[in-house]
């Protein structure tokens, strides 16, 4: 990023957003695809969670192949083919990935589906790679963790809205009656969101993004430690790998394994689960709405008005996207007093990511304790705040994971995408867990995932202060 850069270009912004929005979209449209998969391909909740297993371990066999390449050509592969088209090459590969739905549907073969979700992934994690920094490189630095948060809260719209589509999709209308889907029911909103990767692809190649834009990276002359050959020997960054690999598996197989609860507990039919999967994931993009208000002003006190109409600007998008597909929306409004937890640690956390990170994750703890201890929609809801407070954690853990890693940083960047593995690996392994004590008592696996994470919200405070890194100073005041 040019140190000229002194606001952000929205200009640019926009259109790179629609990447995240896809991301979003795909993501949450697999926990729909779950249960519909299980039935129809007679699985266990073990076996169904190999659907968020292939999406999510796409996103580590990509940054491996991608690291594979950059050694072979000596040079790394988007600094040789150019940002603008690797986002282009990633959102091909996708759509790709959208094709093999079609054979899949006609064969009922769950083995090509996992395969089609696989390459859509793999496309998702070259566009990741790029995408990431891209916005940070799109204005200011000091509000480049800001312009990543927003980002994450447009990828939470798709996430919002990506069950309702494929739910309808599949489905038709709540007021048809609908209660079981055929697999051929599947290929055709895929083949279309297919459609969209290649416009969309095309669209970019063609944009004013810039195709290698400059990214400015941290000095390590104030740094205390000596002298490193490589971001692995940074423990805030290996420390940090494994909070992704948690944070991204909690966050993915508490949605992933919500409808066998609420189906096998709660007697839901599968088509009646959308608007929670839906609610859980506004979760994420109501909390990243909340910490994305510093991208657009410095004034401390629009800064305060904006932490409290942000959440609900976007309470109100998940509720006009129900209201749009015909849902009930009156059990959905008391939600609205849950967020205000959202606010008080949001407020609590004073801009400091480390204590964010603490903040947010013991009450990610807290929710997920009481959704394993309560019932009937107390505990639906529950689960569904975990949304809330694993909003944040992305920018928190990758902030504090790079820093002070200075000319490694983007060699640390590639490892922590690497991580995102973990959405296949903890929802796998709870799905197993829960064949053995219980689809409600396996959220157990959540809580230790919360539980590391508070762990090294100290650690690494701890870390990076004994390295002349301290929050506190550098943004006292704000995110």
């Amino acid at each position: 990023m040019s140190t000229e850069n002194s606001k952000t270009n929205w200009g640019q912004f926009i259109p790179l957003a629609s990447v995240f929005f896809f991301w979003g979209f795909v993501a949450a449209s697999n926990d729909i695809l779950i249960p519909v998969f299980k039935t129809a391909f007679n699985l266990t909740q073990g076996e169904s969670q190999l659907v968020a297993f292939a999406f999510y371990i796409a996103y580590t066999v990509g940054s491996l192949i991608y690291m594979g390449i950059s050694v072979a050509i000596k040079e790394d592969l988007v600094n040789r083919i150019g940002y603008k088209n690797g986002l282009s090459v990633g959102l091909f590969i996708s759509a790709l990935g959208t094709l093999l739905f079609y054979p899949a549907a006609n064969t009922g073969s769950f083995t090509l589906m996992l395969a089609g979700l696989f390459i859509v992934g793999l496309g998702f994690s070259l566009q990741q790679t790029v995408a990431n920094p891209l916005s940070i490189a799109l204005g200011p630095i000091k509000t480049g963790s800001q312009r990543l948060t927003l980002a994450g809260g447009i990828n939470n719209f798709g996430t919002t809205i990506g069950p309702l589509i494929v739910s309808f999709a599949i489905f038709g209308s709540s007021a048809e009656g609908n209660t079981t889907a055929s697999i051929e029911s599947v290929k055709i909103p895929y083949l279309i969101l297919g459609f969209a990767f290649l416009v969309v692809g095309i669209l970019l190649k063609f944009s004013s993004l810039p195709d290698k834009p400059e990214l400015i990276e941290e000095d390590d002359s104030h740094d205390k430690i000596a002298v490193k050959t490589s971001a692995l020997q940074y423990p805030q960054l290996v420390m940090g790998m494994i909070a992704i690999f948690l944070y991204v598996g909690v966050e993915v197989s508490t949605a992933s394994n919500l409808p066998a609860y609420m189906e096998s507990k709660l007697g839901f039919l599968t088509k009646d689960v959308a608007p929670y999967i839906s609610l859980y994931w506004a979760s994420l993009m109501i909390g990243r709405w909340t910490g994305a208000v510093e991208a657009f002003t410095e004034n401390m006190s629009l800064l305060k008005i904006l932490r409290f109409i942000a959440p609900y600007l976007a309470f109100g998008v998940f509720l006009a996207v129900n209201a749009i597909a015909n849902h009930d929306l009156t059990p959905f409004y008391v939600y609205g007093l849950v967020i205000l937890v959202l606010i008080a640690a949001d407020m609590a956390s004073k801009g400091n990511p480390a204590r964010m990170l603490l903040i947010f994750s013991a009450c990610g703890i807290l929710a997920t304790t009481i959704g394993m201890t309560t019932t009937g929609i107390v505990s639906v809801y529950a689960f569904t705040s975990v949304g809330l407070f694993c909003s944040t954690l992305w920018p928190c853990i990758f902030t504090l994971a790079v820093s002070g890693l200075g000319k490694h940083t983007s060699q640390g960047s590639s490892f922590l995408i690497m991580m995102i593995m973990g959405g296949g690996f903890v929802s796998v392994f709870q799905g197993k867990v829960a064949e053995f004590i219980g689809i409600q008592s396996s959220y157990i696996v959540g809580v230790i995932c919360f539980a590391y994470l508070v762990f090294y919200a100290w650690k690494v405070s701890a870390i990076l202060k004994a390295h002349g890194i301290d929050f506190d100073k550098k943004i006292a005041g704000g995110h």
